[in-house]
């Protein structure tokens, strides 16, 4: 994979900045550019297709539904789904979080269980655990992570018991780009009767991922972060799972019949989809897996070890910056957080800023991590199939201007 060649895909990279500096867009974590693939594929749809899905039996209508669902089918596909039934449609990672939380944790969870996760969650996979065990009485516990942010076995088996009834944990994380063993901890929460979510939102778009290997019944996406539209992506749940989870949103398309006091739902996926969908924005993230699975997800996962790589090697020589997380580029995704000695992550993101260089500096909807960092905050670089290594030394050289700054 040519990420020179890749790039060319991308209109927003062809534009400069008010300053006429070229863009160096390196907050991919946060939001993927999406290729014009992708933005023919909604515009295609909206100028030619648009109505809504499931309810016309008119052409147009047949159509739209056809897109749509076959946007299902490639992400059932792409994940190594047994089926697009195993797919609910929703505005991604956070949306999927909250639907487990509610429709499986108010179910199943009660007085005295225990729900698992670890310390490197985003707050999408905190917030919603936490109100559910509000409303349970189940007990919140946390898996603590080393120094340097992973995730051991042993730190796992430790934190399971016999009440562990949820385990759930990013497959990336999006501060440090640690990559948890899915497999083994798949195993140990299934070994104590627990069922097994993946917050997949930067697992994803950037390595193949398979499902069923990994051996989750709940995995998210979200289709922002894979070169896809903002507000789109889902929720893959096994068969088993969806078919004794409540339903989640009621409204219209989820019910087969409405009486005055009830109603009865359609089969999963369905049953989770109340309401007109995103559905430009779904067909848009189907275009978006076809152009992932035609670069080739090995490819795209070796070029951003690489890349990480290189861009540790750059930080290290550079002096004066603290990297987060292993230093080993194949143990972790394209993502870098990092601190410049004197000087606060804010600085050094309005001083890239000037030079055209784009980094997320905050807590990264991550402060339970920023706390075990004993940080109240880092800089972060985040790549994508389109970064390259001229991408790493404009960041360099902008770092280099912070610390002349601030000395």
């Amino acid at each position: 994979m040519d990420a020179e060649i890749v790039r060319k895909d991308f209109p927003l990279l062809e534009r400069t900045t008010s300053k006429g500096k070229p863009i160096t867009y390196l907050d991919s974590a946060a939001t993927s550019q999406k290729p014009r693939q992708v933005l023919d594929a909604v515009r295609e749809f909206d100028e030619h297709y648009n109505s809504n899905v499931h309810r016309g039996v008119y052409e147009l209508a047949e159509q739209a539904t056809d897109r749509y669902e076959g946007a299902r089918s490639k992400i059932a596909s792409f994940i190594g789904a047994s089926g697009p039934e195993t797919i609910v449609f929703n505005r991604g990672t956070t949306e999927s979080v909250n639907l487990v939380a509610y429709a499986w944790g108010r179910k199943f969870l009660g007085e005295g269980d225990e729900i698992l996760i670890s310390e490197l969650e985003h707050h999408s996979n905190i917030v919603p655990w936490q109100l559910a065990a509000r409303a349970t009485g189940a007990a919140l516990k946390y898996i603590p992570v080393t120094d340097e942010g992973r995730v051991e076995i042993d730190a796992v088996e430790a934190a399971i018991s016999d009440r562990t009834k949820l385990v759930a944990i990013t497959g990336q994380s999006n501060v440090l780009g640690v990559m948890p063993p899915l497999e083994e901890i798949g195993r140990l929460a299934h070994a104590a009767g627990a069922r097994f979510l993946v917050d997949g939102a930067q697992l994803v778009p950037h390595a193949p991922v398979d499902v069923q290997a990994i051996g989750c019944d709940f995995l998210t996406i979200s289709g922002h972060k894979m070169l896809g539209p903002t507000a789109s992506g889902g929720l893959y749940a096994t068969t088993e799972v969806m078919e004794e989870m409540d339903v989640f949103l009621g409204g219209g398309e989820m019910i087969e019949e409405v009486l005055k006091d009830e109603a009865t739902y359609k089969p999963p996926p369905y049953k989770f989809e109340a309401g007109t969908p995103n559905i430009s924005q779904e067909v848009g993230l189907g275009a978006a897996v076809d152009y992932l699975e035609a670069l080739g997800m090995e490819a795209v996962h070796a070029h951003e070890v690489e890349l990480t790589a290189y861009a540790l090697e750059r930080l290290d020589e550079l002096g004066g910056v603290r990297v987060f997380g292993p230093t080993d580029a194949t143990e972790r995704g394209g993502a870098i957080s990092f601190w410049v000695e004197g000087s606060h992550p804010h600085d050094v993101a309005t001083i890239l800023d000037e030079e055209g260089v784009c980094v997320r500096a905050g807590h990264h909807c991550a402060q339970v991590l920023m706390r075990r960092l004993e940080v109240p905050a880092t800089a972060r670089a985040s790549f994508n199939v389109y970064t390259t290594r001229e991408d790493v030394d404009r960041l360099v050289e902008g770092l280099e201007k912070v610390k002349a700054v601030f000395g």
